[in-house]
């Protein structure tokens, strides 16, 4: 056996500089395999990689007690060397978290700001204030938070080991995979030695150069830009505003594109975009960064270089994310480029979506066939998320013609005339995706339902999030209004025979008509569920509608078959 080589830089993350973060490291622990020579272990889910889409699945399997082992070849969250990458996080996988129980921590240690201006050249074209947008604080989580991934990551593990169920193995890298009708096989090289695992299903986040779209033939439709842009994160003697800042045109830039961010530790994040196929050694270096900074900031700014990092983006985007008893998740699934947060927060989504579907499976709630709806609804959210970013990136680096007199126009509008402003495309801020061609999702279903908050009877305080966690990974019947003796009992029936958990709402004034009720004093249930009046709506775990109605009949009923695949499915 060669010895295990450590794991390499990868995207340019070899030119990186500064201080650095100082981030944990994990034992490594010699297989059970390898004490017993020759033995294949067999597991239910196997997920290799130990980055933020397979983290956030293992963390969502524990808490829904499914087994499961994570393979990943280094012995740290992050990238050594490379360690901040993405730093913005939606309120839908804040929302995700909170379910998982990471979110305080997260909150803790991240930033909120509500402030963002956007400028010109000199010129601020306009401003916004989130809190003074409609809905802000109806979700029991912020828009969004600025954290370093990696905290998050970290903050997974230290949730999965407090679960436990889940087995995390670090320095495992995966050096070939098969599959057939019965199981799928892994080899894997450790520092100890090699061994092999199988598997019933196998969840690949390994990330953008997966090895797996290769052992699967996989076709990859993709798009490889020129731009260049560098990372600067930074921590200053002399704070400036906690605001978001964008240049379109930055003065400071030689007219291109700048981005300023806070995020946790009082570490700023300034993205420079950079003249097209710059050598991502020179503008990487730290006196040519000092120098840009100093151009920014003023030559008395006292400041600190955390790190740097040179990158380039791509889009990319695998035509099937599900290929036999292999997933495709998180950037191995697509990649897209860093404008509005979807990279990371699709990835987080895509494990929020699988996860839910394996417990279903594994445990018998529902047919194999489900699996078969990961691909249908995550691949729609992919190829979305691929489209608005290209967008995004046209218009930061506009082809000459057509685009750049777009571009020009837009500007000179948006500093007289309000309705030119969405004409301003800086990144559209990642959002939950709609399903819309789902097969276990009505035709009202496919929406995302925000963590609004709600009263339980004894007048405390909830969120949909405690809804879902006391319905434990089964389906969760939201009724509103009084169904009446018939209604209620025929909801009885069918919780005792499905996968079911019924909960009526009590809106201002009403009676409770069922003693497993929740009261909805200012509406926000039933509005985050789309629906009015007497109404049911249809929620899975990943708080998605599945469909919603009026009366209780056979639309209740079907709409339940479908959402756990059994519409139609032999089994």
């Amino acid at each position: 056996m060669t010895g295990y080589a450590e794991t390499a830089f990868t995207n340019g993350y070899e030119f990186t500089q500064g201080s650095g973060y100082r981030l944990p490291t994990y034992p490594f622990v010699e297989p059970p395999e390898l004490r017993a020579e020759g033995r294949t272990g067999h597991h239910p889910v196997v997920i290799v990689g130990a980055g933020l889409a397979g983290l956030t699945l293992a963390c969502a399997l524990a808490r829904l007690h499914v087994p499961a082992v994570v393979v990943d070849e280094d012995d740290t969250v992050g990238v050594k060397g490379a360690s901040s990458r993405g730093i913005c996080y939606t309120q839908k996988s804040l929302e995700i978290f909170h379910r998982l129980g990471v979110y305080d921590r997260i909150a803790a240690k991240g930033i909120q700001w509500h402030v963002g201006r956007t400028f010109a050249g000199h010129d601020e074209v306009y401003s916004f204030d989130l809190r003074q947008q409609p809905g802000f604080d109806l979700s029991s989580q912020p828009p969004f938070i600025n954290i370093q991934q990696f905290y998050i990551e970290g903050f997974l593990v230290e949730r999965i080991q407090e679960l436990g169920g889940v087995e995390l193995r670090w320095k495992n890298r995966v050096q070939s995979f098969t599959q057939d009708g019965e199981r799928a096989t892994l080899t894997i090289e450790t520092p100890a030695g090699d061994y092999r695992l199988t598997a019933d299903h196998v969840i690949d986040a390994s990330g953008a150069r997966s090895p797996f779209r290769e052992w699967v033939g996989a076709s990859v439709t993709a798009k490889k830009g020129d731009d260049r842009w560098c990372i600067a994160d930074v921590r200053f003697g002399k704070q400036p505003p906690v605001e978001r800042h964008t240049w379109i045109e930055a003065p400071f830039n030689e007219n291109r594109a700048v981005w300023q961010h806070l995020m946790g530790d009082n570490v700023w994040r300034i993205d420079y975009q950079m003249a097209p196929h710059s050598d991502p050694e020179v503008v990487s270096r730290e006196d040519v960064v000092r120098e840009r900074l100093t151009r920014q900031f003023g030559a008395d700014c006292e400041l600190e270089i955390v790190w740097v990092g040179p990158y380039a983006y791509r889009s990319e985007c695998v035509d099937a994310m599900r290929h036999g008893r292999l997933f495709f998740m998180g950037d191995s699934a697509k990649v897209v480029c860093p404008f509005g947060a979807r990279g990371g927060n699709t990835g987080v989504a895509d494990a929020d979506n699988l996860a839910w579907k394996l417990a279903a499976v594994l445990q018998g709630r529902a047919p194999a066939c489900l699996l078969d709806s990961y691909h249908e609804e995550r691949h729609e959210a992919a190829r979305q998320n691929v489209l608005v970013t290209n967008r995004t990136a046209r218009f930061l680096r506009p082809a000459d013609g057509a685009e750049r007199v777009f571009r020009t126009a837009a500007l000179t509008l948006a500093r007289q005339f309000p309705f030119a402003r969405q004409l301003v495309n800086t990144g559209r801020m990642a959002v939950a995706n709609t399903y819309t061609a789902s097969s276990v999702c009505g035709g009202t279903g496919g929406t995302s339902v925000q963590n609004v908050r709600l009263q339980w009877p004894d007048g405390s305080a909830g969120t949909v999030n405690d809804l879902l966690a006391w319905a434990g990974g089964d389906l969760l019947l939201l009724v509103f209004g009084d169904p009446g003796p018939t209604g209620i009992a025929r909801l009885r029936a069918l919780a005792a025979e499905a996968p079911l958990r019924v909960v009526q709402v009590v809106a201002p004034g009403q009676a409770a008509a069922a003693v497993e009720h929740v009261r909805d004093p200012q509406g926000h249930v039933q509005g985050a569920c789309h629906v009015f009046g007497h109404a049911w709506a249809l929620l899975r775990p990943d708080a998605y509608v599945a469909a919603t109605g009026e009366a209780i009949d056979a639309g209740v009923i079907d709409a339940i078959s479908r959402a756990l695949g059994t519409h139609g499915a032999d089994a």
